[in-house]
């Protein structure tokens, strides 16, 4: 009962309301957690991690994630998506496709993004969210985020449908608010789909109204498919178990603080380790 589920979340509930579904399908107890954030409005790839897999869920967040999204220009948010009281504004000039590409240039590489007031993220052990709604409007600072890319795929006023390959804690909705001020008319997400995490695809989503005789769980090792392997024979894996550190060959030596996914032979995924002084200390170990 331990490995990954790829949910395909449908629209108008949040990511806890999926794992809720899910957890009706496995005996109670079992350890069930999901691996970031969607909202109300967003659909797609939601991983979720059952069992000893809820160990893995921070590697699964830090994967890189690709978006396909509809902006809606001429009107603002008070959460920069059609979920929350849209104003429209006034005049709103209409850009050129040659403006929108030259601006969108300048949100691509590692950039400041300043999350939306309106998100998940703590101040002080408080979501933002929650801030908002008690009247206190919270003032998030500008952090930095990775955007690989940007794709226009349509336009025609007053939507352009884009598609965002990102890394982790980027905010879709803050590039549509953000495009929008500086074209000088406004912008929200009209529409949000996650269609990738890391090697997980939004064509892999289950739906919730699947049948529960038809889950299938992927193995853990799919969390940690983007770092390097280091294999260990019998021996080693019981001495890695046990809280030791393994003499890592000369050859090809893993540089310093490097994280690798061990396997063995007969089980797979047992663990992860970090390189110290040319040796695999253990991180993160699963038992027999």
């Amino acid at each position: 009962m331990n490995g990954l589920l790829v949910i395909d979340k449908p629209g108008g509930m949040t990511s806890r309301d999926a794992v809720n579904r899910v957890q009706r399908w496995f005996p109670r107890k079992t350890k069930i957690g999901h691996t970031g954030t969607l909202d109300p409005l967003a659909t797609g790839v939601l991983v979720v991690c059952i069992g000893a897999a809820t160990r893995l869920a921070d590697y699964v967040q830090a994967m890189g994630k690709s978006y396909s999204s509809r902006f809606r220009f001429g009107a603002t948010s008070t959460t920069d998506d059609a979920d929350g009281e849209v104003t429209e504004t006034p005049n709103a000039p209409v850009p050129t496709r040659e403006q929108i590409d030259a601006a969108l240039a300048a949100f691509v590489g590692n950039v400041e993004q300043v999350p939306p007031a309106v998100s998940a993220l703590k101040l002080d052990g408080v979501r933002a969210h929650e801030l908002v709604r008690r009247g206190l409007g919270p003032k998030l600072n500008a952090r930095v985020v990775s955007i690989y890319a940007i794709r226009v795929t349509g336009f025609a006023w007053p939507h352009l449908d884009v598609e965002v390959d990102c890394g982790k804690g980027t905010y879709i909705r803050s590039i549509a608010r953000d495009l929008g001020d500086v074209l000088g008319c406004g912008g929200l997400v009209q529409t949000l789909r996650r269609t990738r995490v890391g090697p997980f695809r939004v064509e892999q989503g289950m739906s919730l109204d699947a049948d529960p005789a038809s889950v299938k769980l992927l193995p853990m090792a799919e969390a940690v498919a983007g770092m390097k392997h280091v294999s260990l024979n019998a021996d080693e894996v019981i001495r890695l178990r046990h809280g030791q550190r393994i003499r890592l060959s000369e050859n090809n030596a893993p540089p310093e603080g490097e994280e690798l996914a061990v396997f063995d032979g007969q089980t797979g995924l047992i663990g992860i380790g970090v390189v110290e002084r040319g040796q695999l200390k253990p991180q993160l170990v699963f038992g027999v």
